[in-house]
């Protein structure tokens, strides 16, 4: 695979489906705007709603001025709570794939036409497609203690689904209208890519993989540091066996126009340019 770009196995024979990037951002008014930028030079089927989590800065002043519609929590609940509200939104307003592209500008928008290709959108191959670092070249020094705690992951997520997941913490994700419907109902919050992962598999929705390049971060720093990682893991080591029992609501798709599928996010606020799908 070229260093900086991804291969061009795209999809472009799809133009009916409607696709959105949810941009989950919390104190990201240094690279937001970037990252909205990018995704619609890069890949410009798709929309973008940045969810402001909260942030204290101008992150969604910076996402409006640059074109994406943002929805505003009034105080911080972490990116679980920020992809459910967009997952809600994607749900309401009609969307066929929904993607997550990190706000810190991690993320390379030019793979999200590749991910579309591997996406089970009318009955082929997956429900959600998962940019993976480690079927390659990560394209950038992975710390040691999240190669670490990533390994992890993926030994134990590995025996329970029975099939190879090589990067379990990756954000770099989406799905398809299934996962729409079933992430807009039940999202794991505080670090939920790996549990989101049992989630699917418990529905028997199918996953894969497919090999990508990260940046560094760009502004700000990771919610994880050093001193929590071994909190980290084990939170969520204990969120893995307690998900393999609890019960899970059944994916519902929620009409437009039922109260049920109204609200975004309690106390949430919606903006943005024109030409996007804007909130009641």
């Amino acid at each position: 695979m070229n260093a900086g770009r991804p291969s061009s196995a795209m999809t472009s024979d799809q133009p009916q489906l409607r696709k959105l990037a949810i941009v989950p951002a919390y104190n990201e008014q240094g690279m937001v705007g970037r990252v909205v930028r990018e995704i619609s030079r890069q890949a410009s089927e798709f929309d973008v709603l940045v969810i402001d989590d909260g942030s204290t800065d101008g992150t969604a002043a910076e996402a409006e001025a640059n074109g994406a519609v943002v929805l505003r929590h009034p105080f911080n609940v972490g990116i679980g709570g920020a992809m459910q509200t967009g997952f809600k939104y994607a749900l309401r307003q009609g969307y066929d794939v929904a993607a997550q592209v990190d706000g810190d500008g991690q993320h390379k928008p030019a793979y999200l036409e590749e991910l579309v290709a591997k996406l089970r959108t009318s009955g082929d191959e997956a429900d959600m497609v998962c940019g993976s670092r480690f079927r390659g070249d990560p394209g950038y020094k992975v710390p040691f203690g999240r190669r670490i705690g990533n390994l992890i992951f993926s030994i134990v997520l590995t025996a329970i689904i029975r099939q190879r997941i090589t990067d379990p913490t990756s954000g770099f994700r989406m799905t398809n209208r299934r996962g729409i419907e079933l992430f807009a109902r039940d999202y794991p919050h505080d670090y939920p890519e790996v549990e989101a992962i049992l989630m699917l598999h418990a529905h028997r929705l199918r996953i894969h993989e497919v090999p990508v390049r990260m940046n560094a971060r760009g502004f700000g720093r990771s919610s994880i540091d050093y001193p929590r990682s071994a909190y980290y893991m084990a939170k969520v080591l204990l969120a893995l066996f307690i998900g393999l029992f609890r019960r899970r609501p059944m994916p519902v798709d929620v009409p437009a126009d039922d109260p049920e599928g109204e609200p975004v996010a309690p106390g949430a606020a919606i903006s943005g340019a024109g030409g996007l799908p804007r909130g009641r």
